[in-house]
């Protein structure tokens, strides 16, 4: 069964703290960030699955935060915040948010809707992923076609499942690179044309669900 990530990201320690301890016994794999730069960070260098995150930070604050990660991923994100204002939640939902939780809400309140919402986004004790004939195990790192296991490298696997995660949306190169590789841009973009090159061979008759967006990156889509 696939392990759920979530970042909890707030400027007050006891708040990640509170969190924190909570969200672990409820049996899940949490990481903390004080700030929204740090969250960024810790966002791209693991795989996160729901990030609940506070509003109002230093550095970059909660929106920007959101704004950034739905621009480049498919991430469940839950604004979390001390405010009561119709339009602040209103502002957080425009931004992308999936949900939005005043920090007075109860800790079961808070553990019920992240359920929710990772059960509604297919999230939730799903160990594969499958689109058309293409089926990969998050679990064992085996792909399938047709139902015949293929041979892939770990980085090329781990690739692909970017690209289905993020089905039917547009990925920058930047954002593959710092997802996948967690480097930036300008240290080797030749390193993903090689491998979306071979991947596509990999995926035979499959190979135009990869779809290259000029001017952008590319895309996952399955007609």
């Amino acid at each position: 069964m696939k392990e759920i990530k979530i970042l909890i990201v707030d400027d007050e320690e006891k708040i990640r703290i509170m969190f924190d301890r909570y969200l672990s016994k409820q049996g899940y794999k949490t990481f903390t960030a004080e700030n929204g730069e740090e969250a960024l960070q810790k966002f791209y260098a693991n795989d996160i699955d729901l990030v609940l995150l506070d509003v109002m930070m230093p550095i970059k604050d909660g929106y920007e935060v959101c704004r950034e990660l739905k621009e480049n991923s498919n991430v469940a994100v839950v604004m979390l915040t001390a405010k009561d204002d119709d339009n602040d939640e209103l502002f957080g939902l425009k931004c992308g948010a999936d949900d939005y939780i005043s920090k007075l809400s109860s800790l079961k309140v808070v553990s019920a809707r992240i359920e929710l919402i990772l059960k509604r986004l297919n999230i939730i004790n799903k160990d594969y992923i499958e689109y058309g004939g293409i089926n990969i195990n998050l679990t064992t790192h085996i792909l399938t076609i047709d139902g015949k296991e293929k041979d892939i490298s770990l980085k090329e696997f781990e690739l692909l499942t970017y690209f289905m995660k993020n089905k039917g949306k547009a990925l920058t190169r930047e954002s593959l690179l710092k997802n996948v590789w967690n480097y930036d841009y300008y240290e080797d973009s030749r390193t993903l044309d090689t491998h979306i090159k071979k991947l596509r061979k990999r995926l035979g008759k499959d190979k135009d669900y990869i779809k290259t967006i000029w001017g952008i990156g590319y895309k996952f889509e399955v007609d």
